[in-house]
């Protein structure tokens, strides 16, 4: 695993740390993703939570820890979670601070499927985002069958946002309808003071991106701190 800071850039404090899957030599996420299938999948995703949980308390992480999940693999919440829960109490990580995150473009089998994932996650404490919001077809539609505690902006909407008035007229839009639904909002793949700029004036106050980190391979890299507008 590597991990990437999430920040909140008006505290000045690290938010949570994505885990993304690479290979034991570093590979990238692309070369390992492209191994699943429907016969490893359910493997692929329990090992990559397990080792999540244990880099994370390993690294003495003091905050979130957000865990990509693929909900095709997962055939009934309750019973699934169960070794990455153990995983917790055998590395002394707090279960409070999981994440999880879909991503919007994940092809579901099952959208009830996935709203039962959802809502037995927030039973037992843990947040849920979805991430790459706006990547996909569905968008608000999805956000009208379940609410996550987190939508992640996906880096799509958010690249050169700064110079661009559709971009900024349809992040307004998700914002105001997070606003009304209480879900927090993380612009990811910020790569500039513009960007930046732009996004915390519409106030938000998450970012994930290369301006604050790039990934640290099994570590906790520093966050460059960018000037507030």
């Amino acid at each position: 695993m590597a991990f990437q800071p999430i920040v909140d850039a008006r505290a000045r404090t690290v938010f949570a740390y994505e885990a993304l899957v690479r290979g034991a030599a570093g590979e990238p996420a692309e070369a390992i993703l492209s191994q699943v299938n429907p016969d490893n999948r359910y493997a692929y995703d329990q090992t990559c939570r397990c080792t999540a949980v244990a880099l994370a308390a390993r690294l003495q992480m003091p905050c979130f820890v957000s865990i990509n999940f693929l909900p095709n693999a997962v055939y009934q919440a309750a019973t699934c979670i169960r070794a990455t829960l153990e995983a917790a109490r055998r590395h002394g990580f707090p279960t409070s601070r999981l994440i999880f995150e879909v991503t919007e473009n994940e092809q579901l089998v099952d959208k009830e499927h996935l709203k039962d994932i959802i809502r037995e996650y927030r039973r037992q404490g843990f947040k849920t985002a979805i991430d790459d919001f706006g990547a996909g077809y569905s968008g608000l539609n999805l956000l009208a069958e379940f609410q996550p505690d987190i939508i992640k902006l996906d880096m799509a909407l958010v690249r050169g946002i700064d110079a661009d008035p559709v971009r900024q007229a349809i992040v307004r839009g998700i914002l105001g309808v997070c606003a009304a639904l209480r879900i927090e909002v993380i612009a990811e793949g910020v790569q500039t003071h513009e960007e930046f700029a732009l996004l915390d004036g519409m106030g938000i106050r998450l970012f994930q991106g290369y301006l604050f980190a790039r990934p640290g391979f099994e570590s906790l890299p520093e966050v460059v701190w960018p000037e507030l507008p």
